[in-house]
């Protein structure tokens, strides 16, 4: 009588000499492990777990990384492909984006700066795909404090929240002009017309839409026309 478990998708271990394994227990080297689940890695094993450089394909979502690897972890430099976020280049921890490294976006956009435990945090330039950018701290995956910047070459700088300037700063105009003021956040009501959303990394929450109401204290009527026309 045939076992229950017949069939089923096993553990296959194979070592570089071809060698055909139902564990990497105690293993070290190069190898080939597939997994049940149709996940494949191949590279280095030290004692029988991931270590050292290799290639994990992750079958249910096609997505893929190559790179450097610590203790079944990813850990150090590699390249993370997702299937529809885009793709992480750069330092990673524990399994995590820790340290610097750059995610382009499937939607254009680019994050190029330093990460902690998985979220954008200190120094970072996020650019547009229209080629805005937002450059400054960042902390928790949102900016705090930098500068707004347009491609004519204008910029805006102060302190954020929710990806938005807030508080007191300052318009900065090609022609040298200077206009100070207050940025005001007001949270749009369910219905309102919103711009589409930005692109979010895996697992991450959509945040709120704010409209910006900007009050100015400076008296400069050209400038003030010029930050009344920008899109925010």
């Amino acid at each position: 009588m045939a076992d229950e478990d017949d069939g089923a998708p096993k553990y296959i271990f194979t070592t570089e000499n071809g060698e055909t394994k139902t564990t990497s227990r105690g293993y070290s080297g190069k190898a080939v492990a597939q997994y049940p689940n149709g996940d494949t890695y191949e590279g280095e094993f030290m004692d029988g777990t991931r270590e050292s450089r290799g290639i994990y394909r992750y079958a249910a979502s096609v997505e893929k990384y190559d790179g450097e690897w610590k203790s079944n972890r990813k850990h150090g430099i590699g390249r993370m492909t997702y299937a529809k976020q885009g793709e992480y280049n750069g330092y990673w921890e524990n399994g995590r984006r820790h340290g610097e490294g750059v995610f382009t976006y499937s939607n254009g956009d680019s994050y190029s700066g330093w990460w902690k435990f998985g979220e954008k945090e200190g120094n970072g330039c996020y650019t547009f795909a229209n080629g805005m950018k937002l450059y400054g701290e960042w902390t928790a995956g949102s900016i705090c404090k930098g500068k707004w910047i347009y491609p004519n070459g204008m910029y805006y700088e102060g302190k954020f929240e929710n990806n938005k300037p807030i508080g007191e700063g300052t318009w900065v105009f090609k022609n040298g002009n200077v206009l100070e003021g207050t940025y005001e956040q007001k949270k749009k009501e369910a219905g309102e017309d919103e711009e589409p959303a930005e692109e979010e990394e895996e697992g991450a929450v959509k945040k709120p839409k704010f409209q910006l109401d900007w009050h100015s204290t400076s008296n400069i009527s050209e400038a003030a026309h010029k930050v009344n026309s920008v899109e925010q």
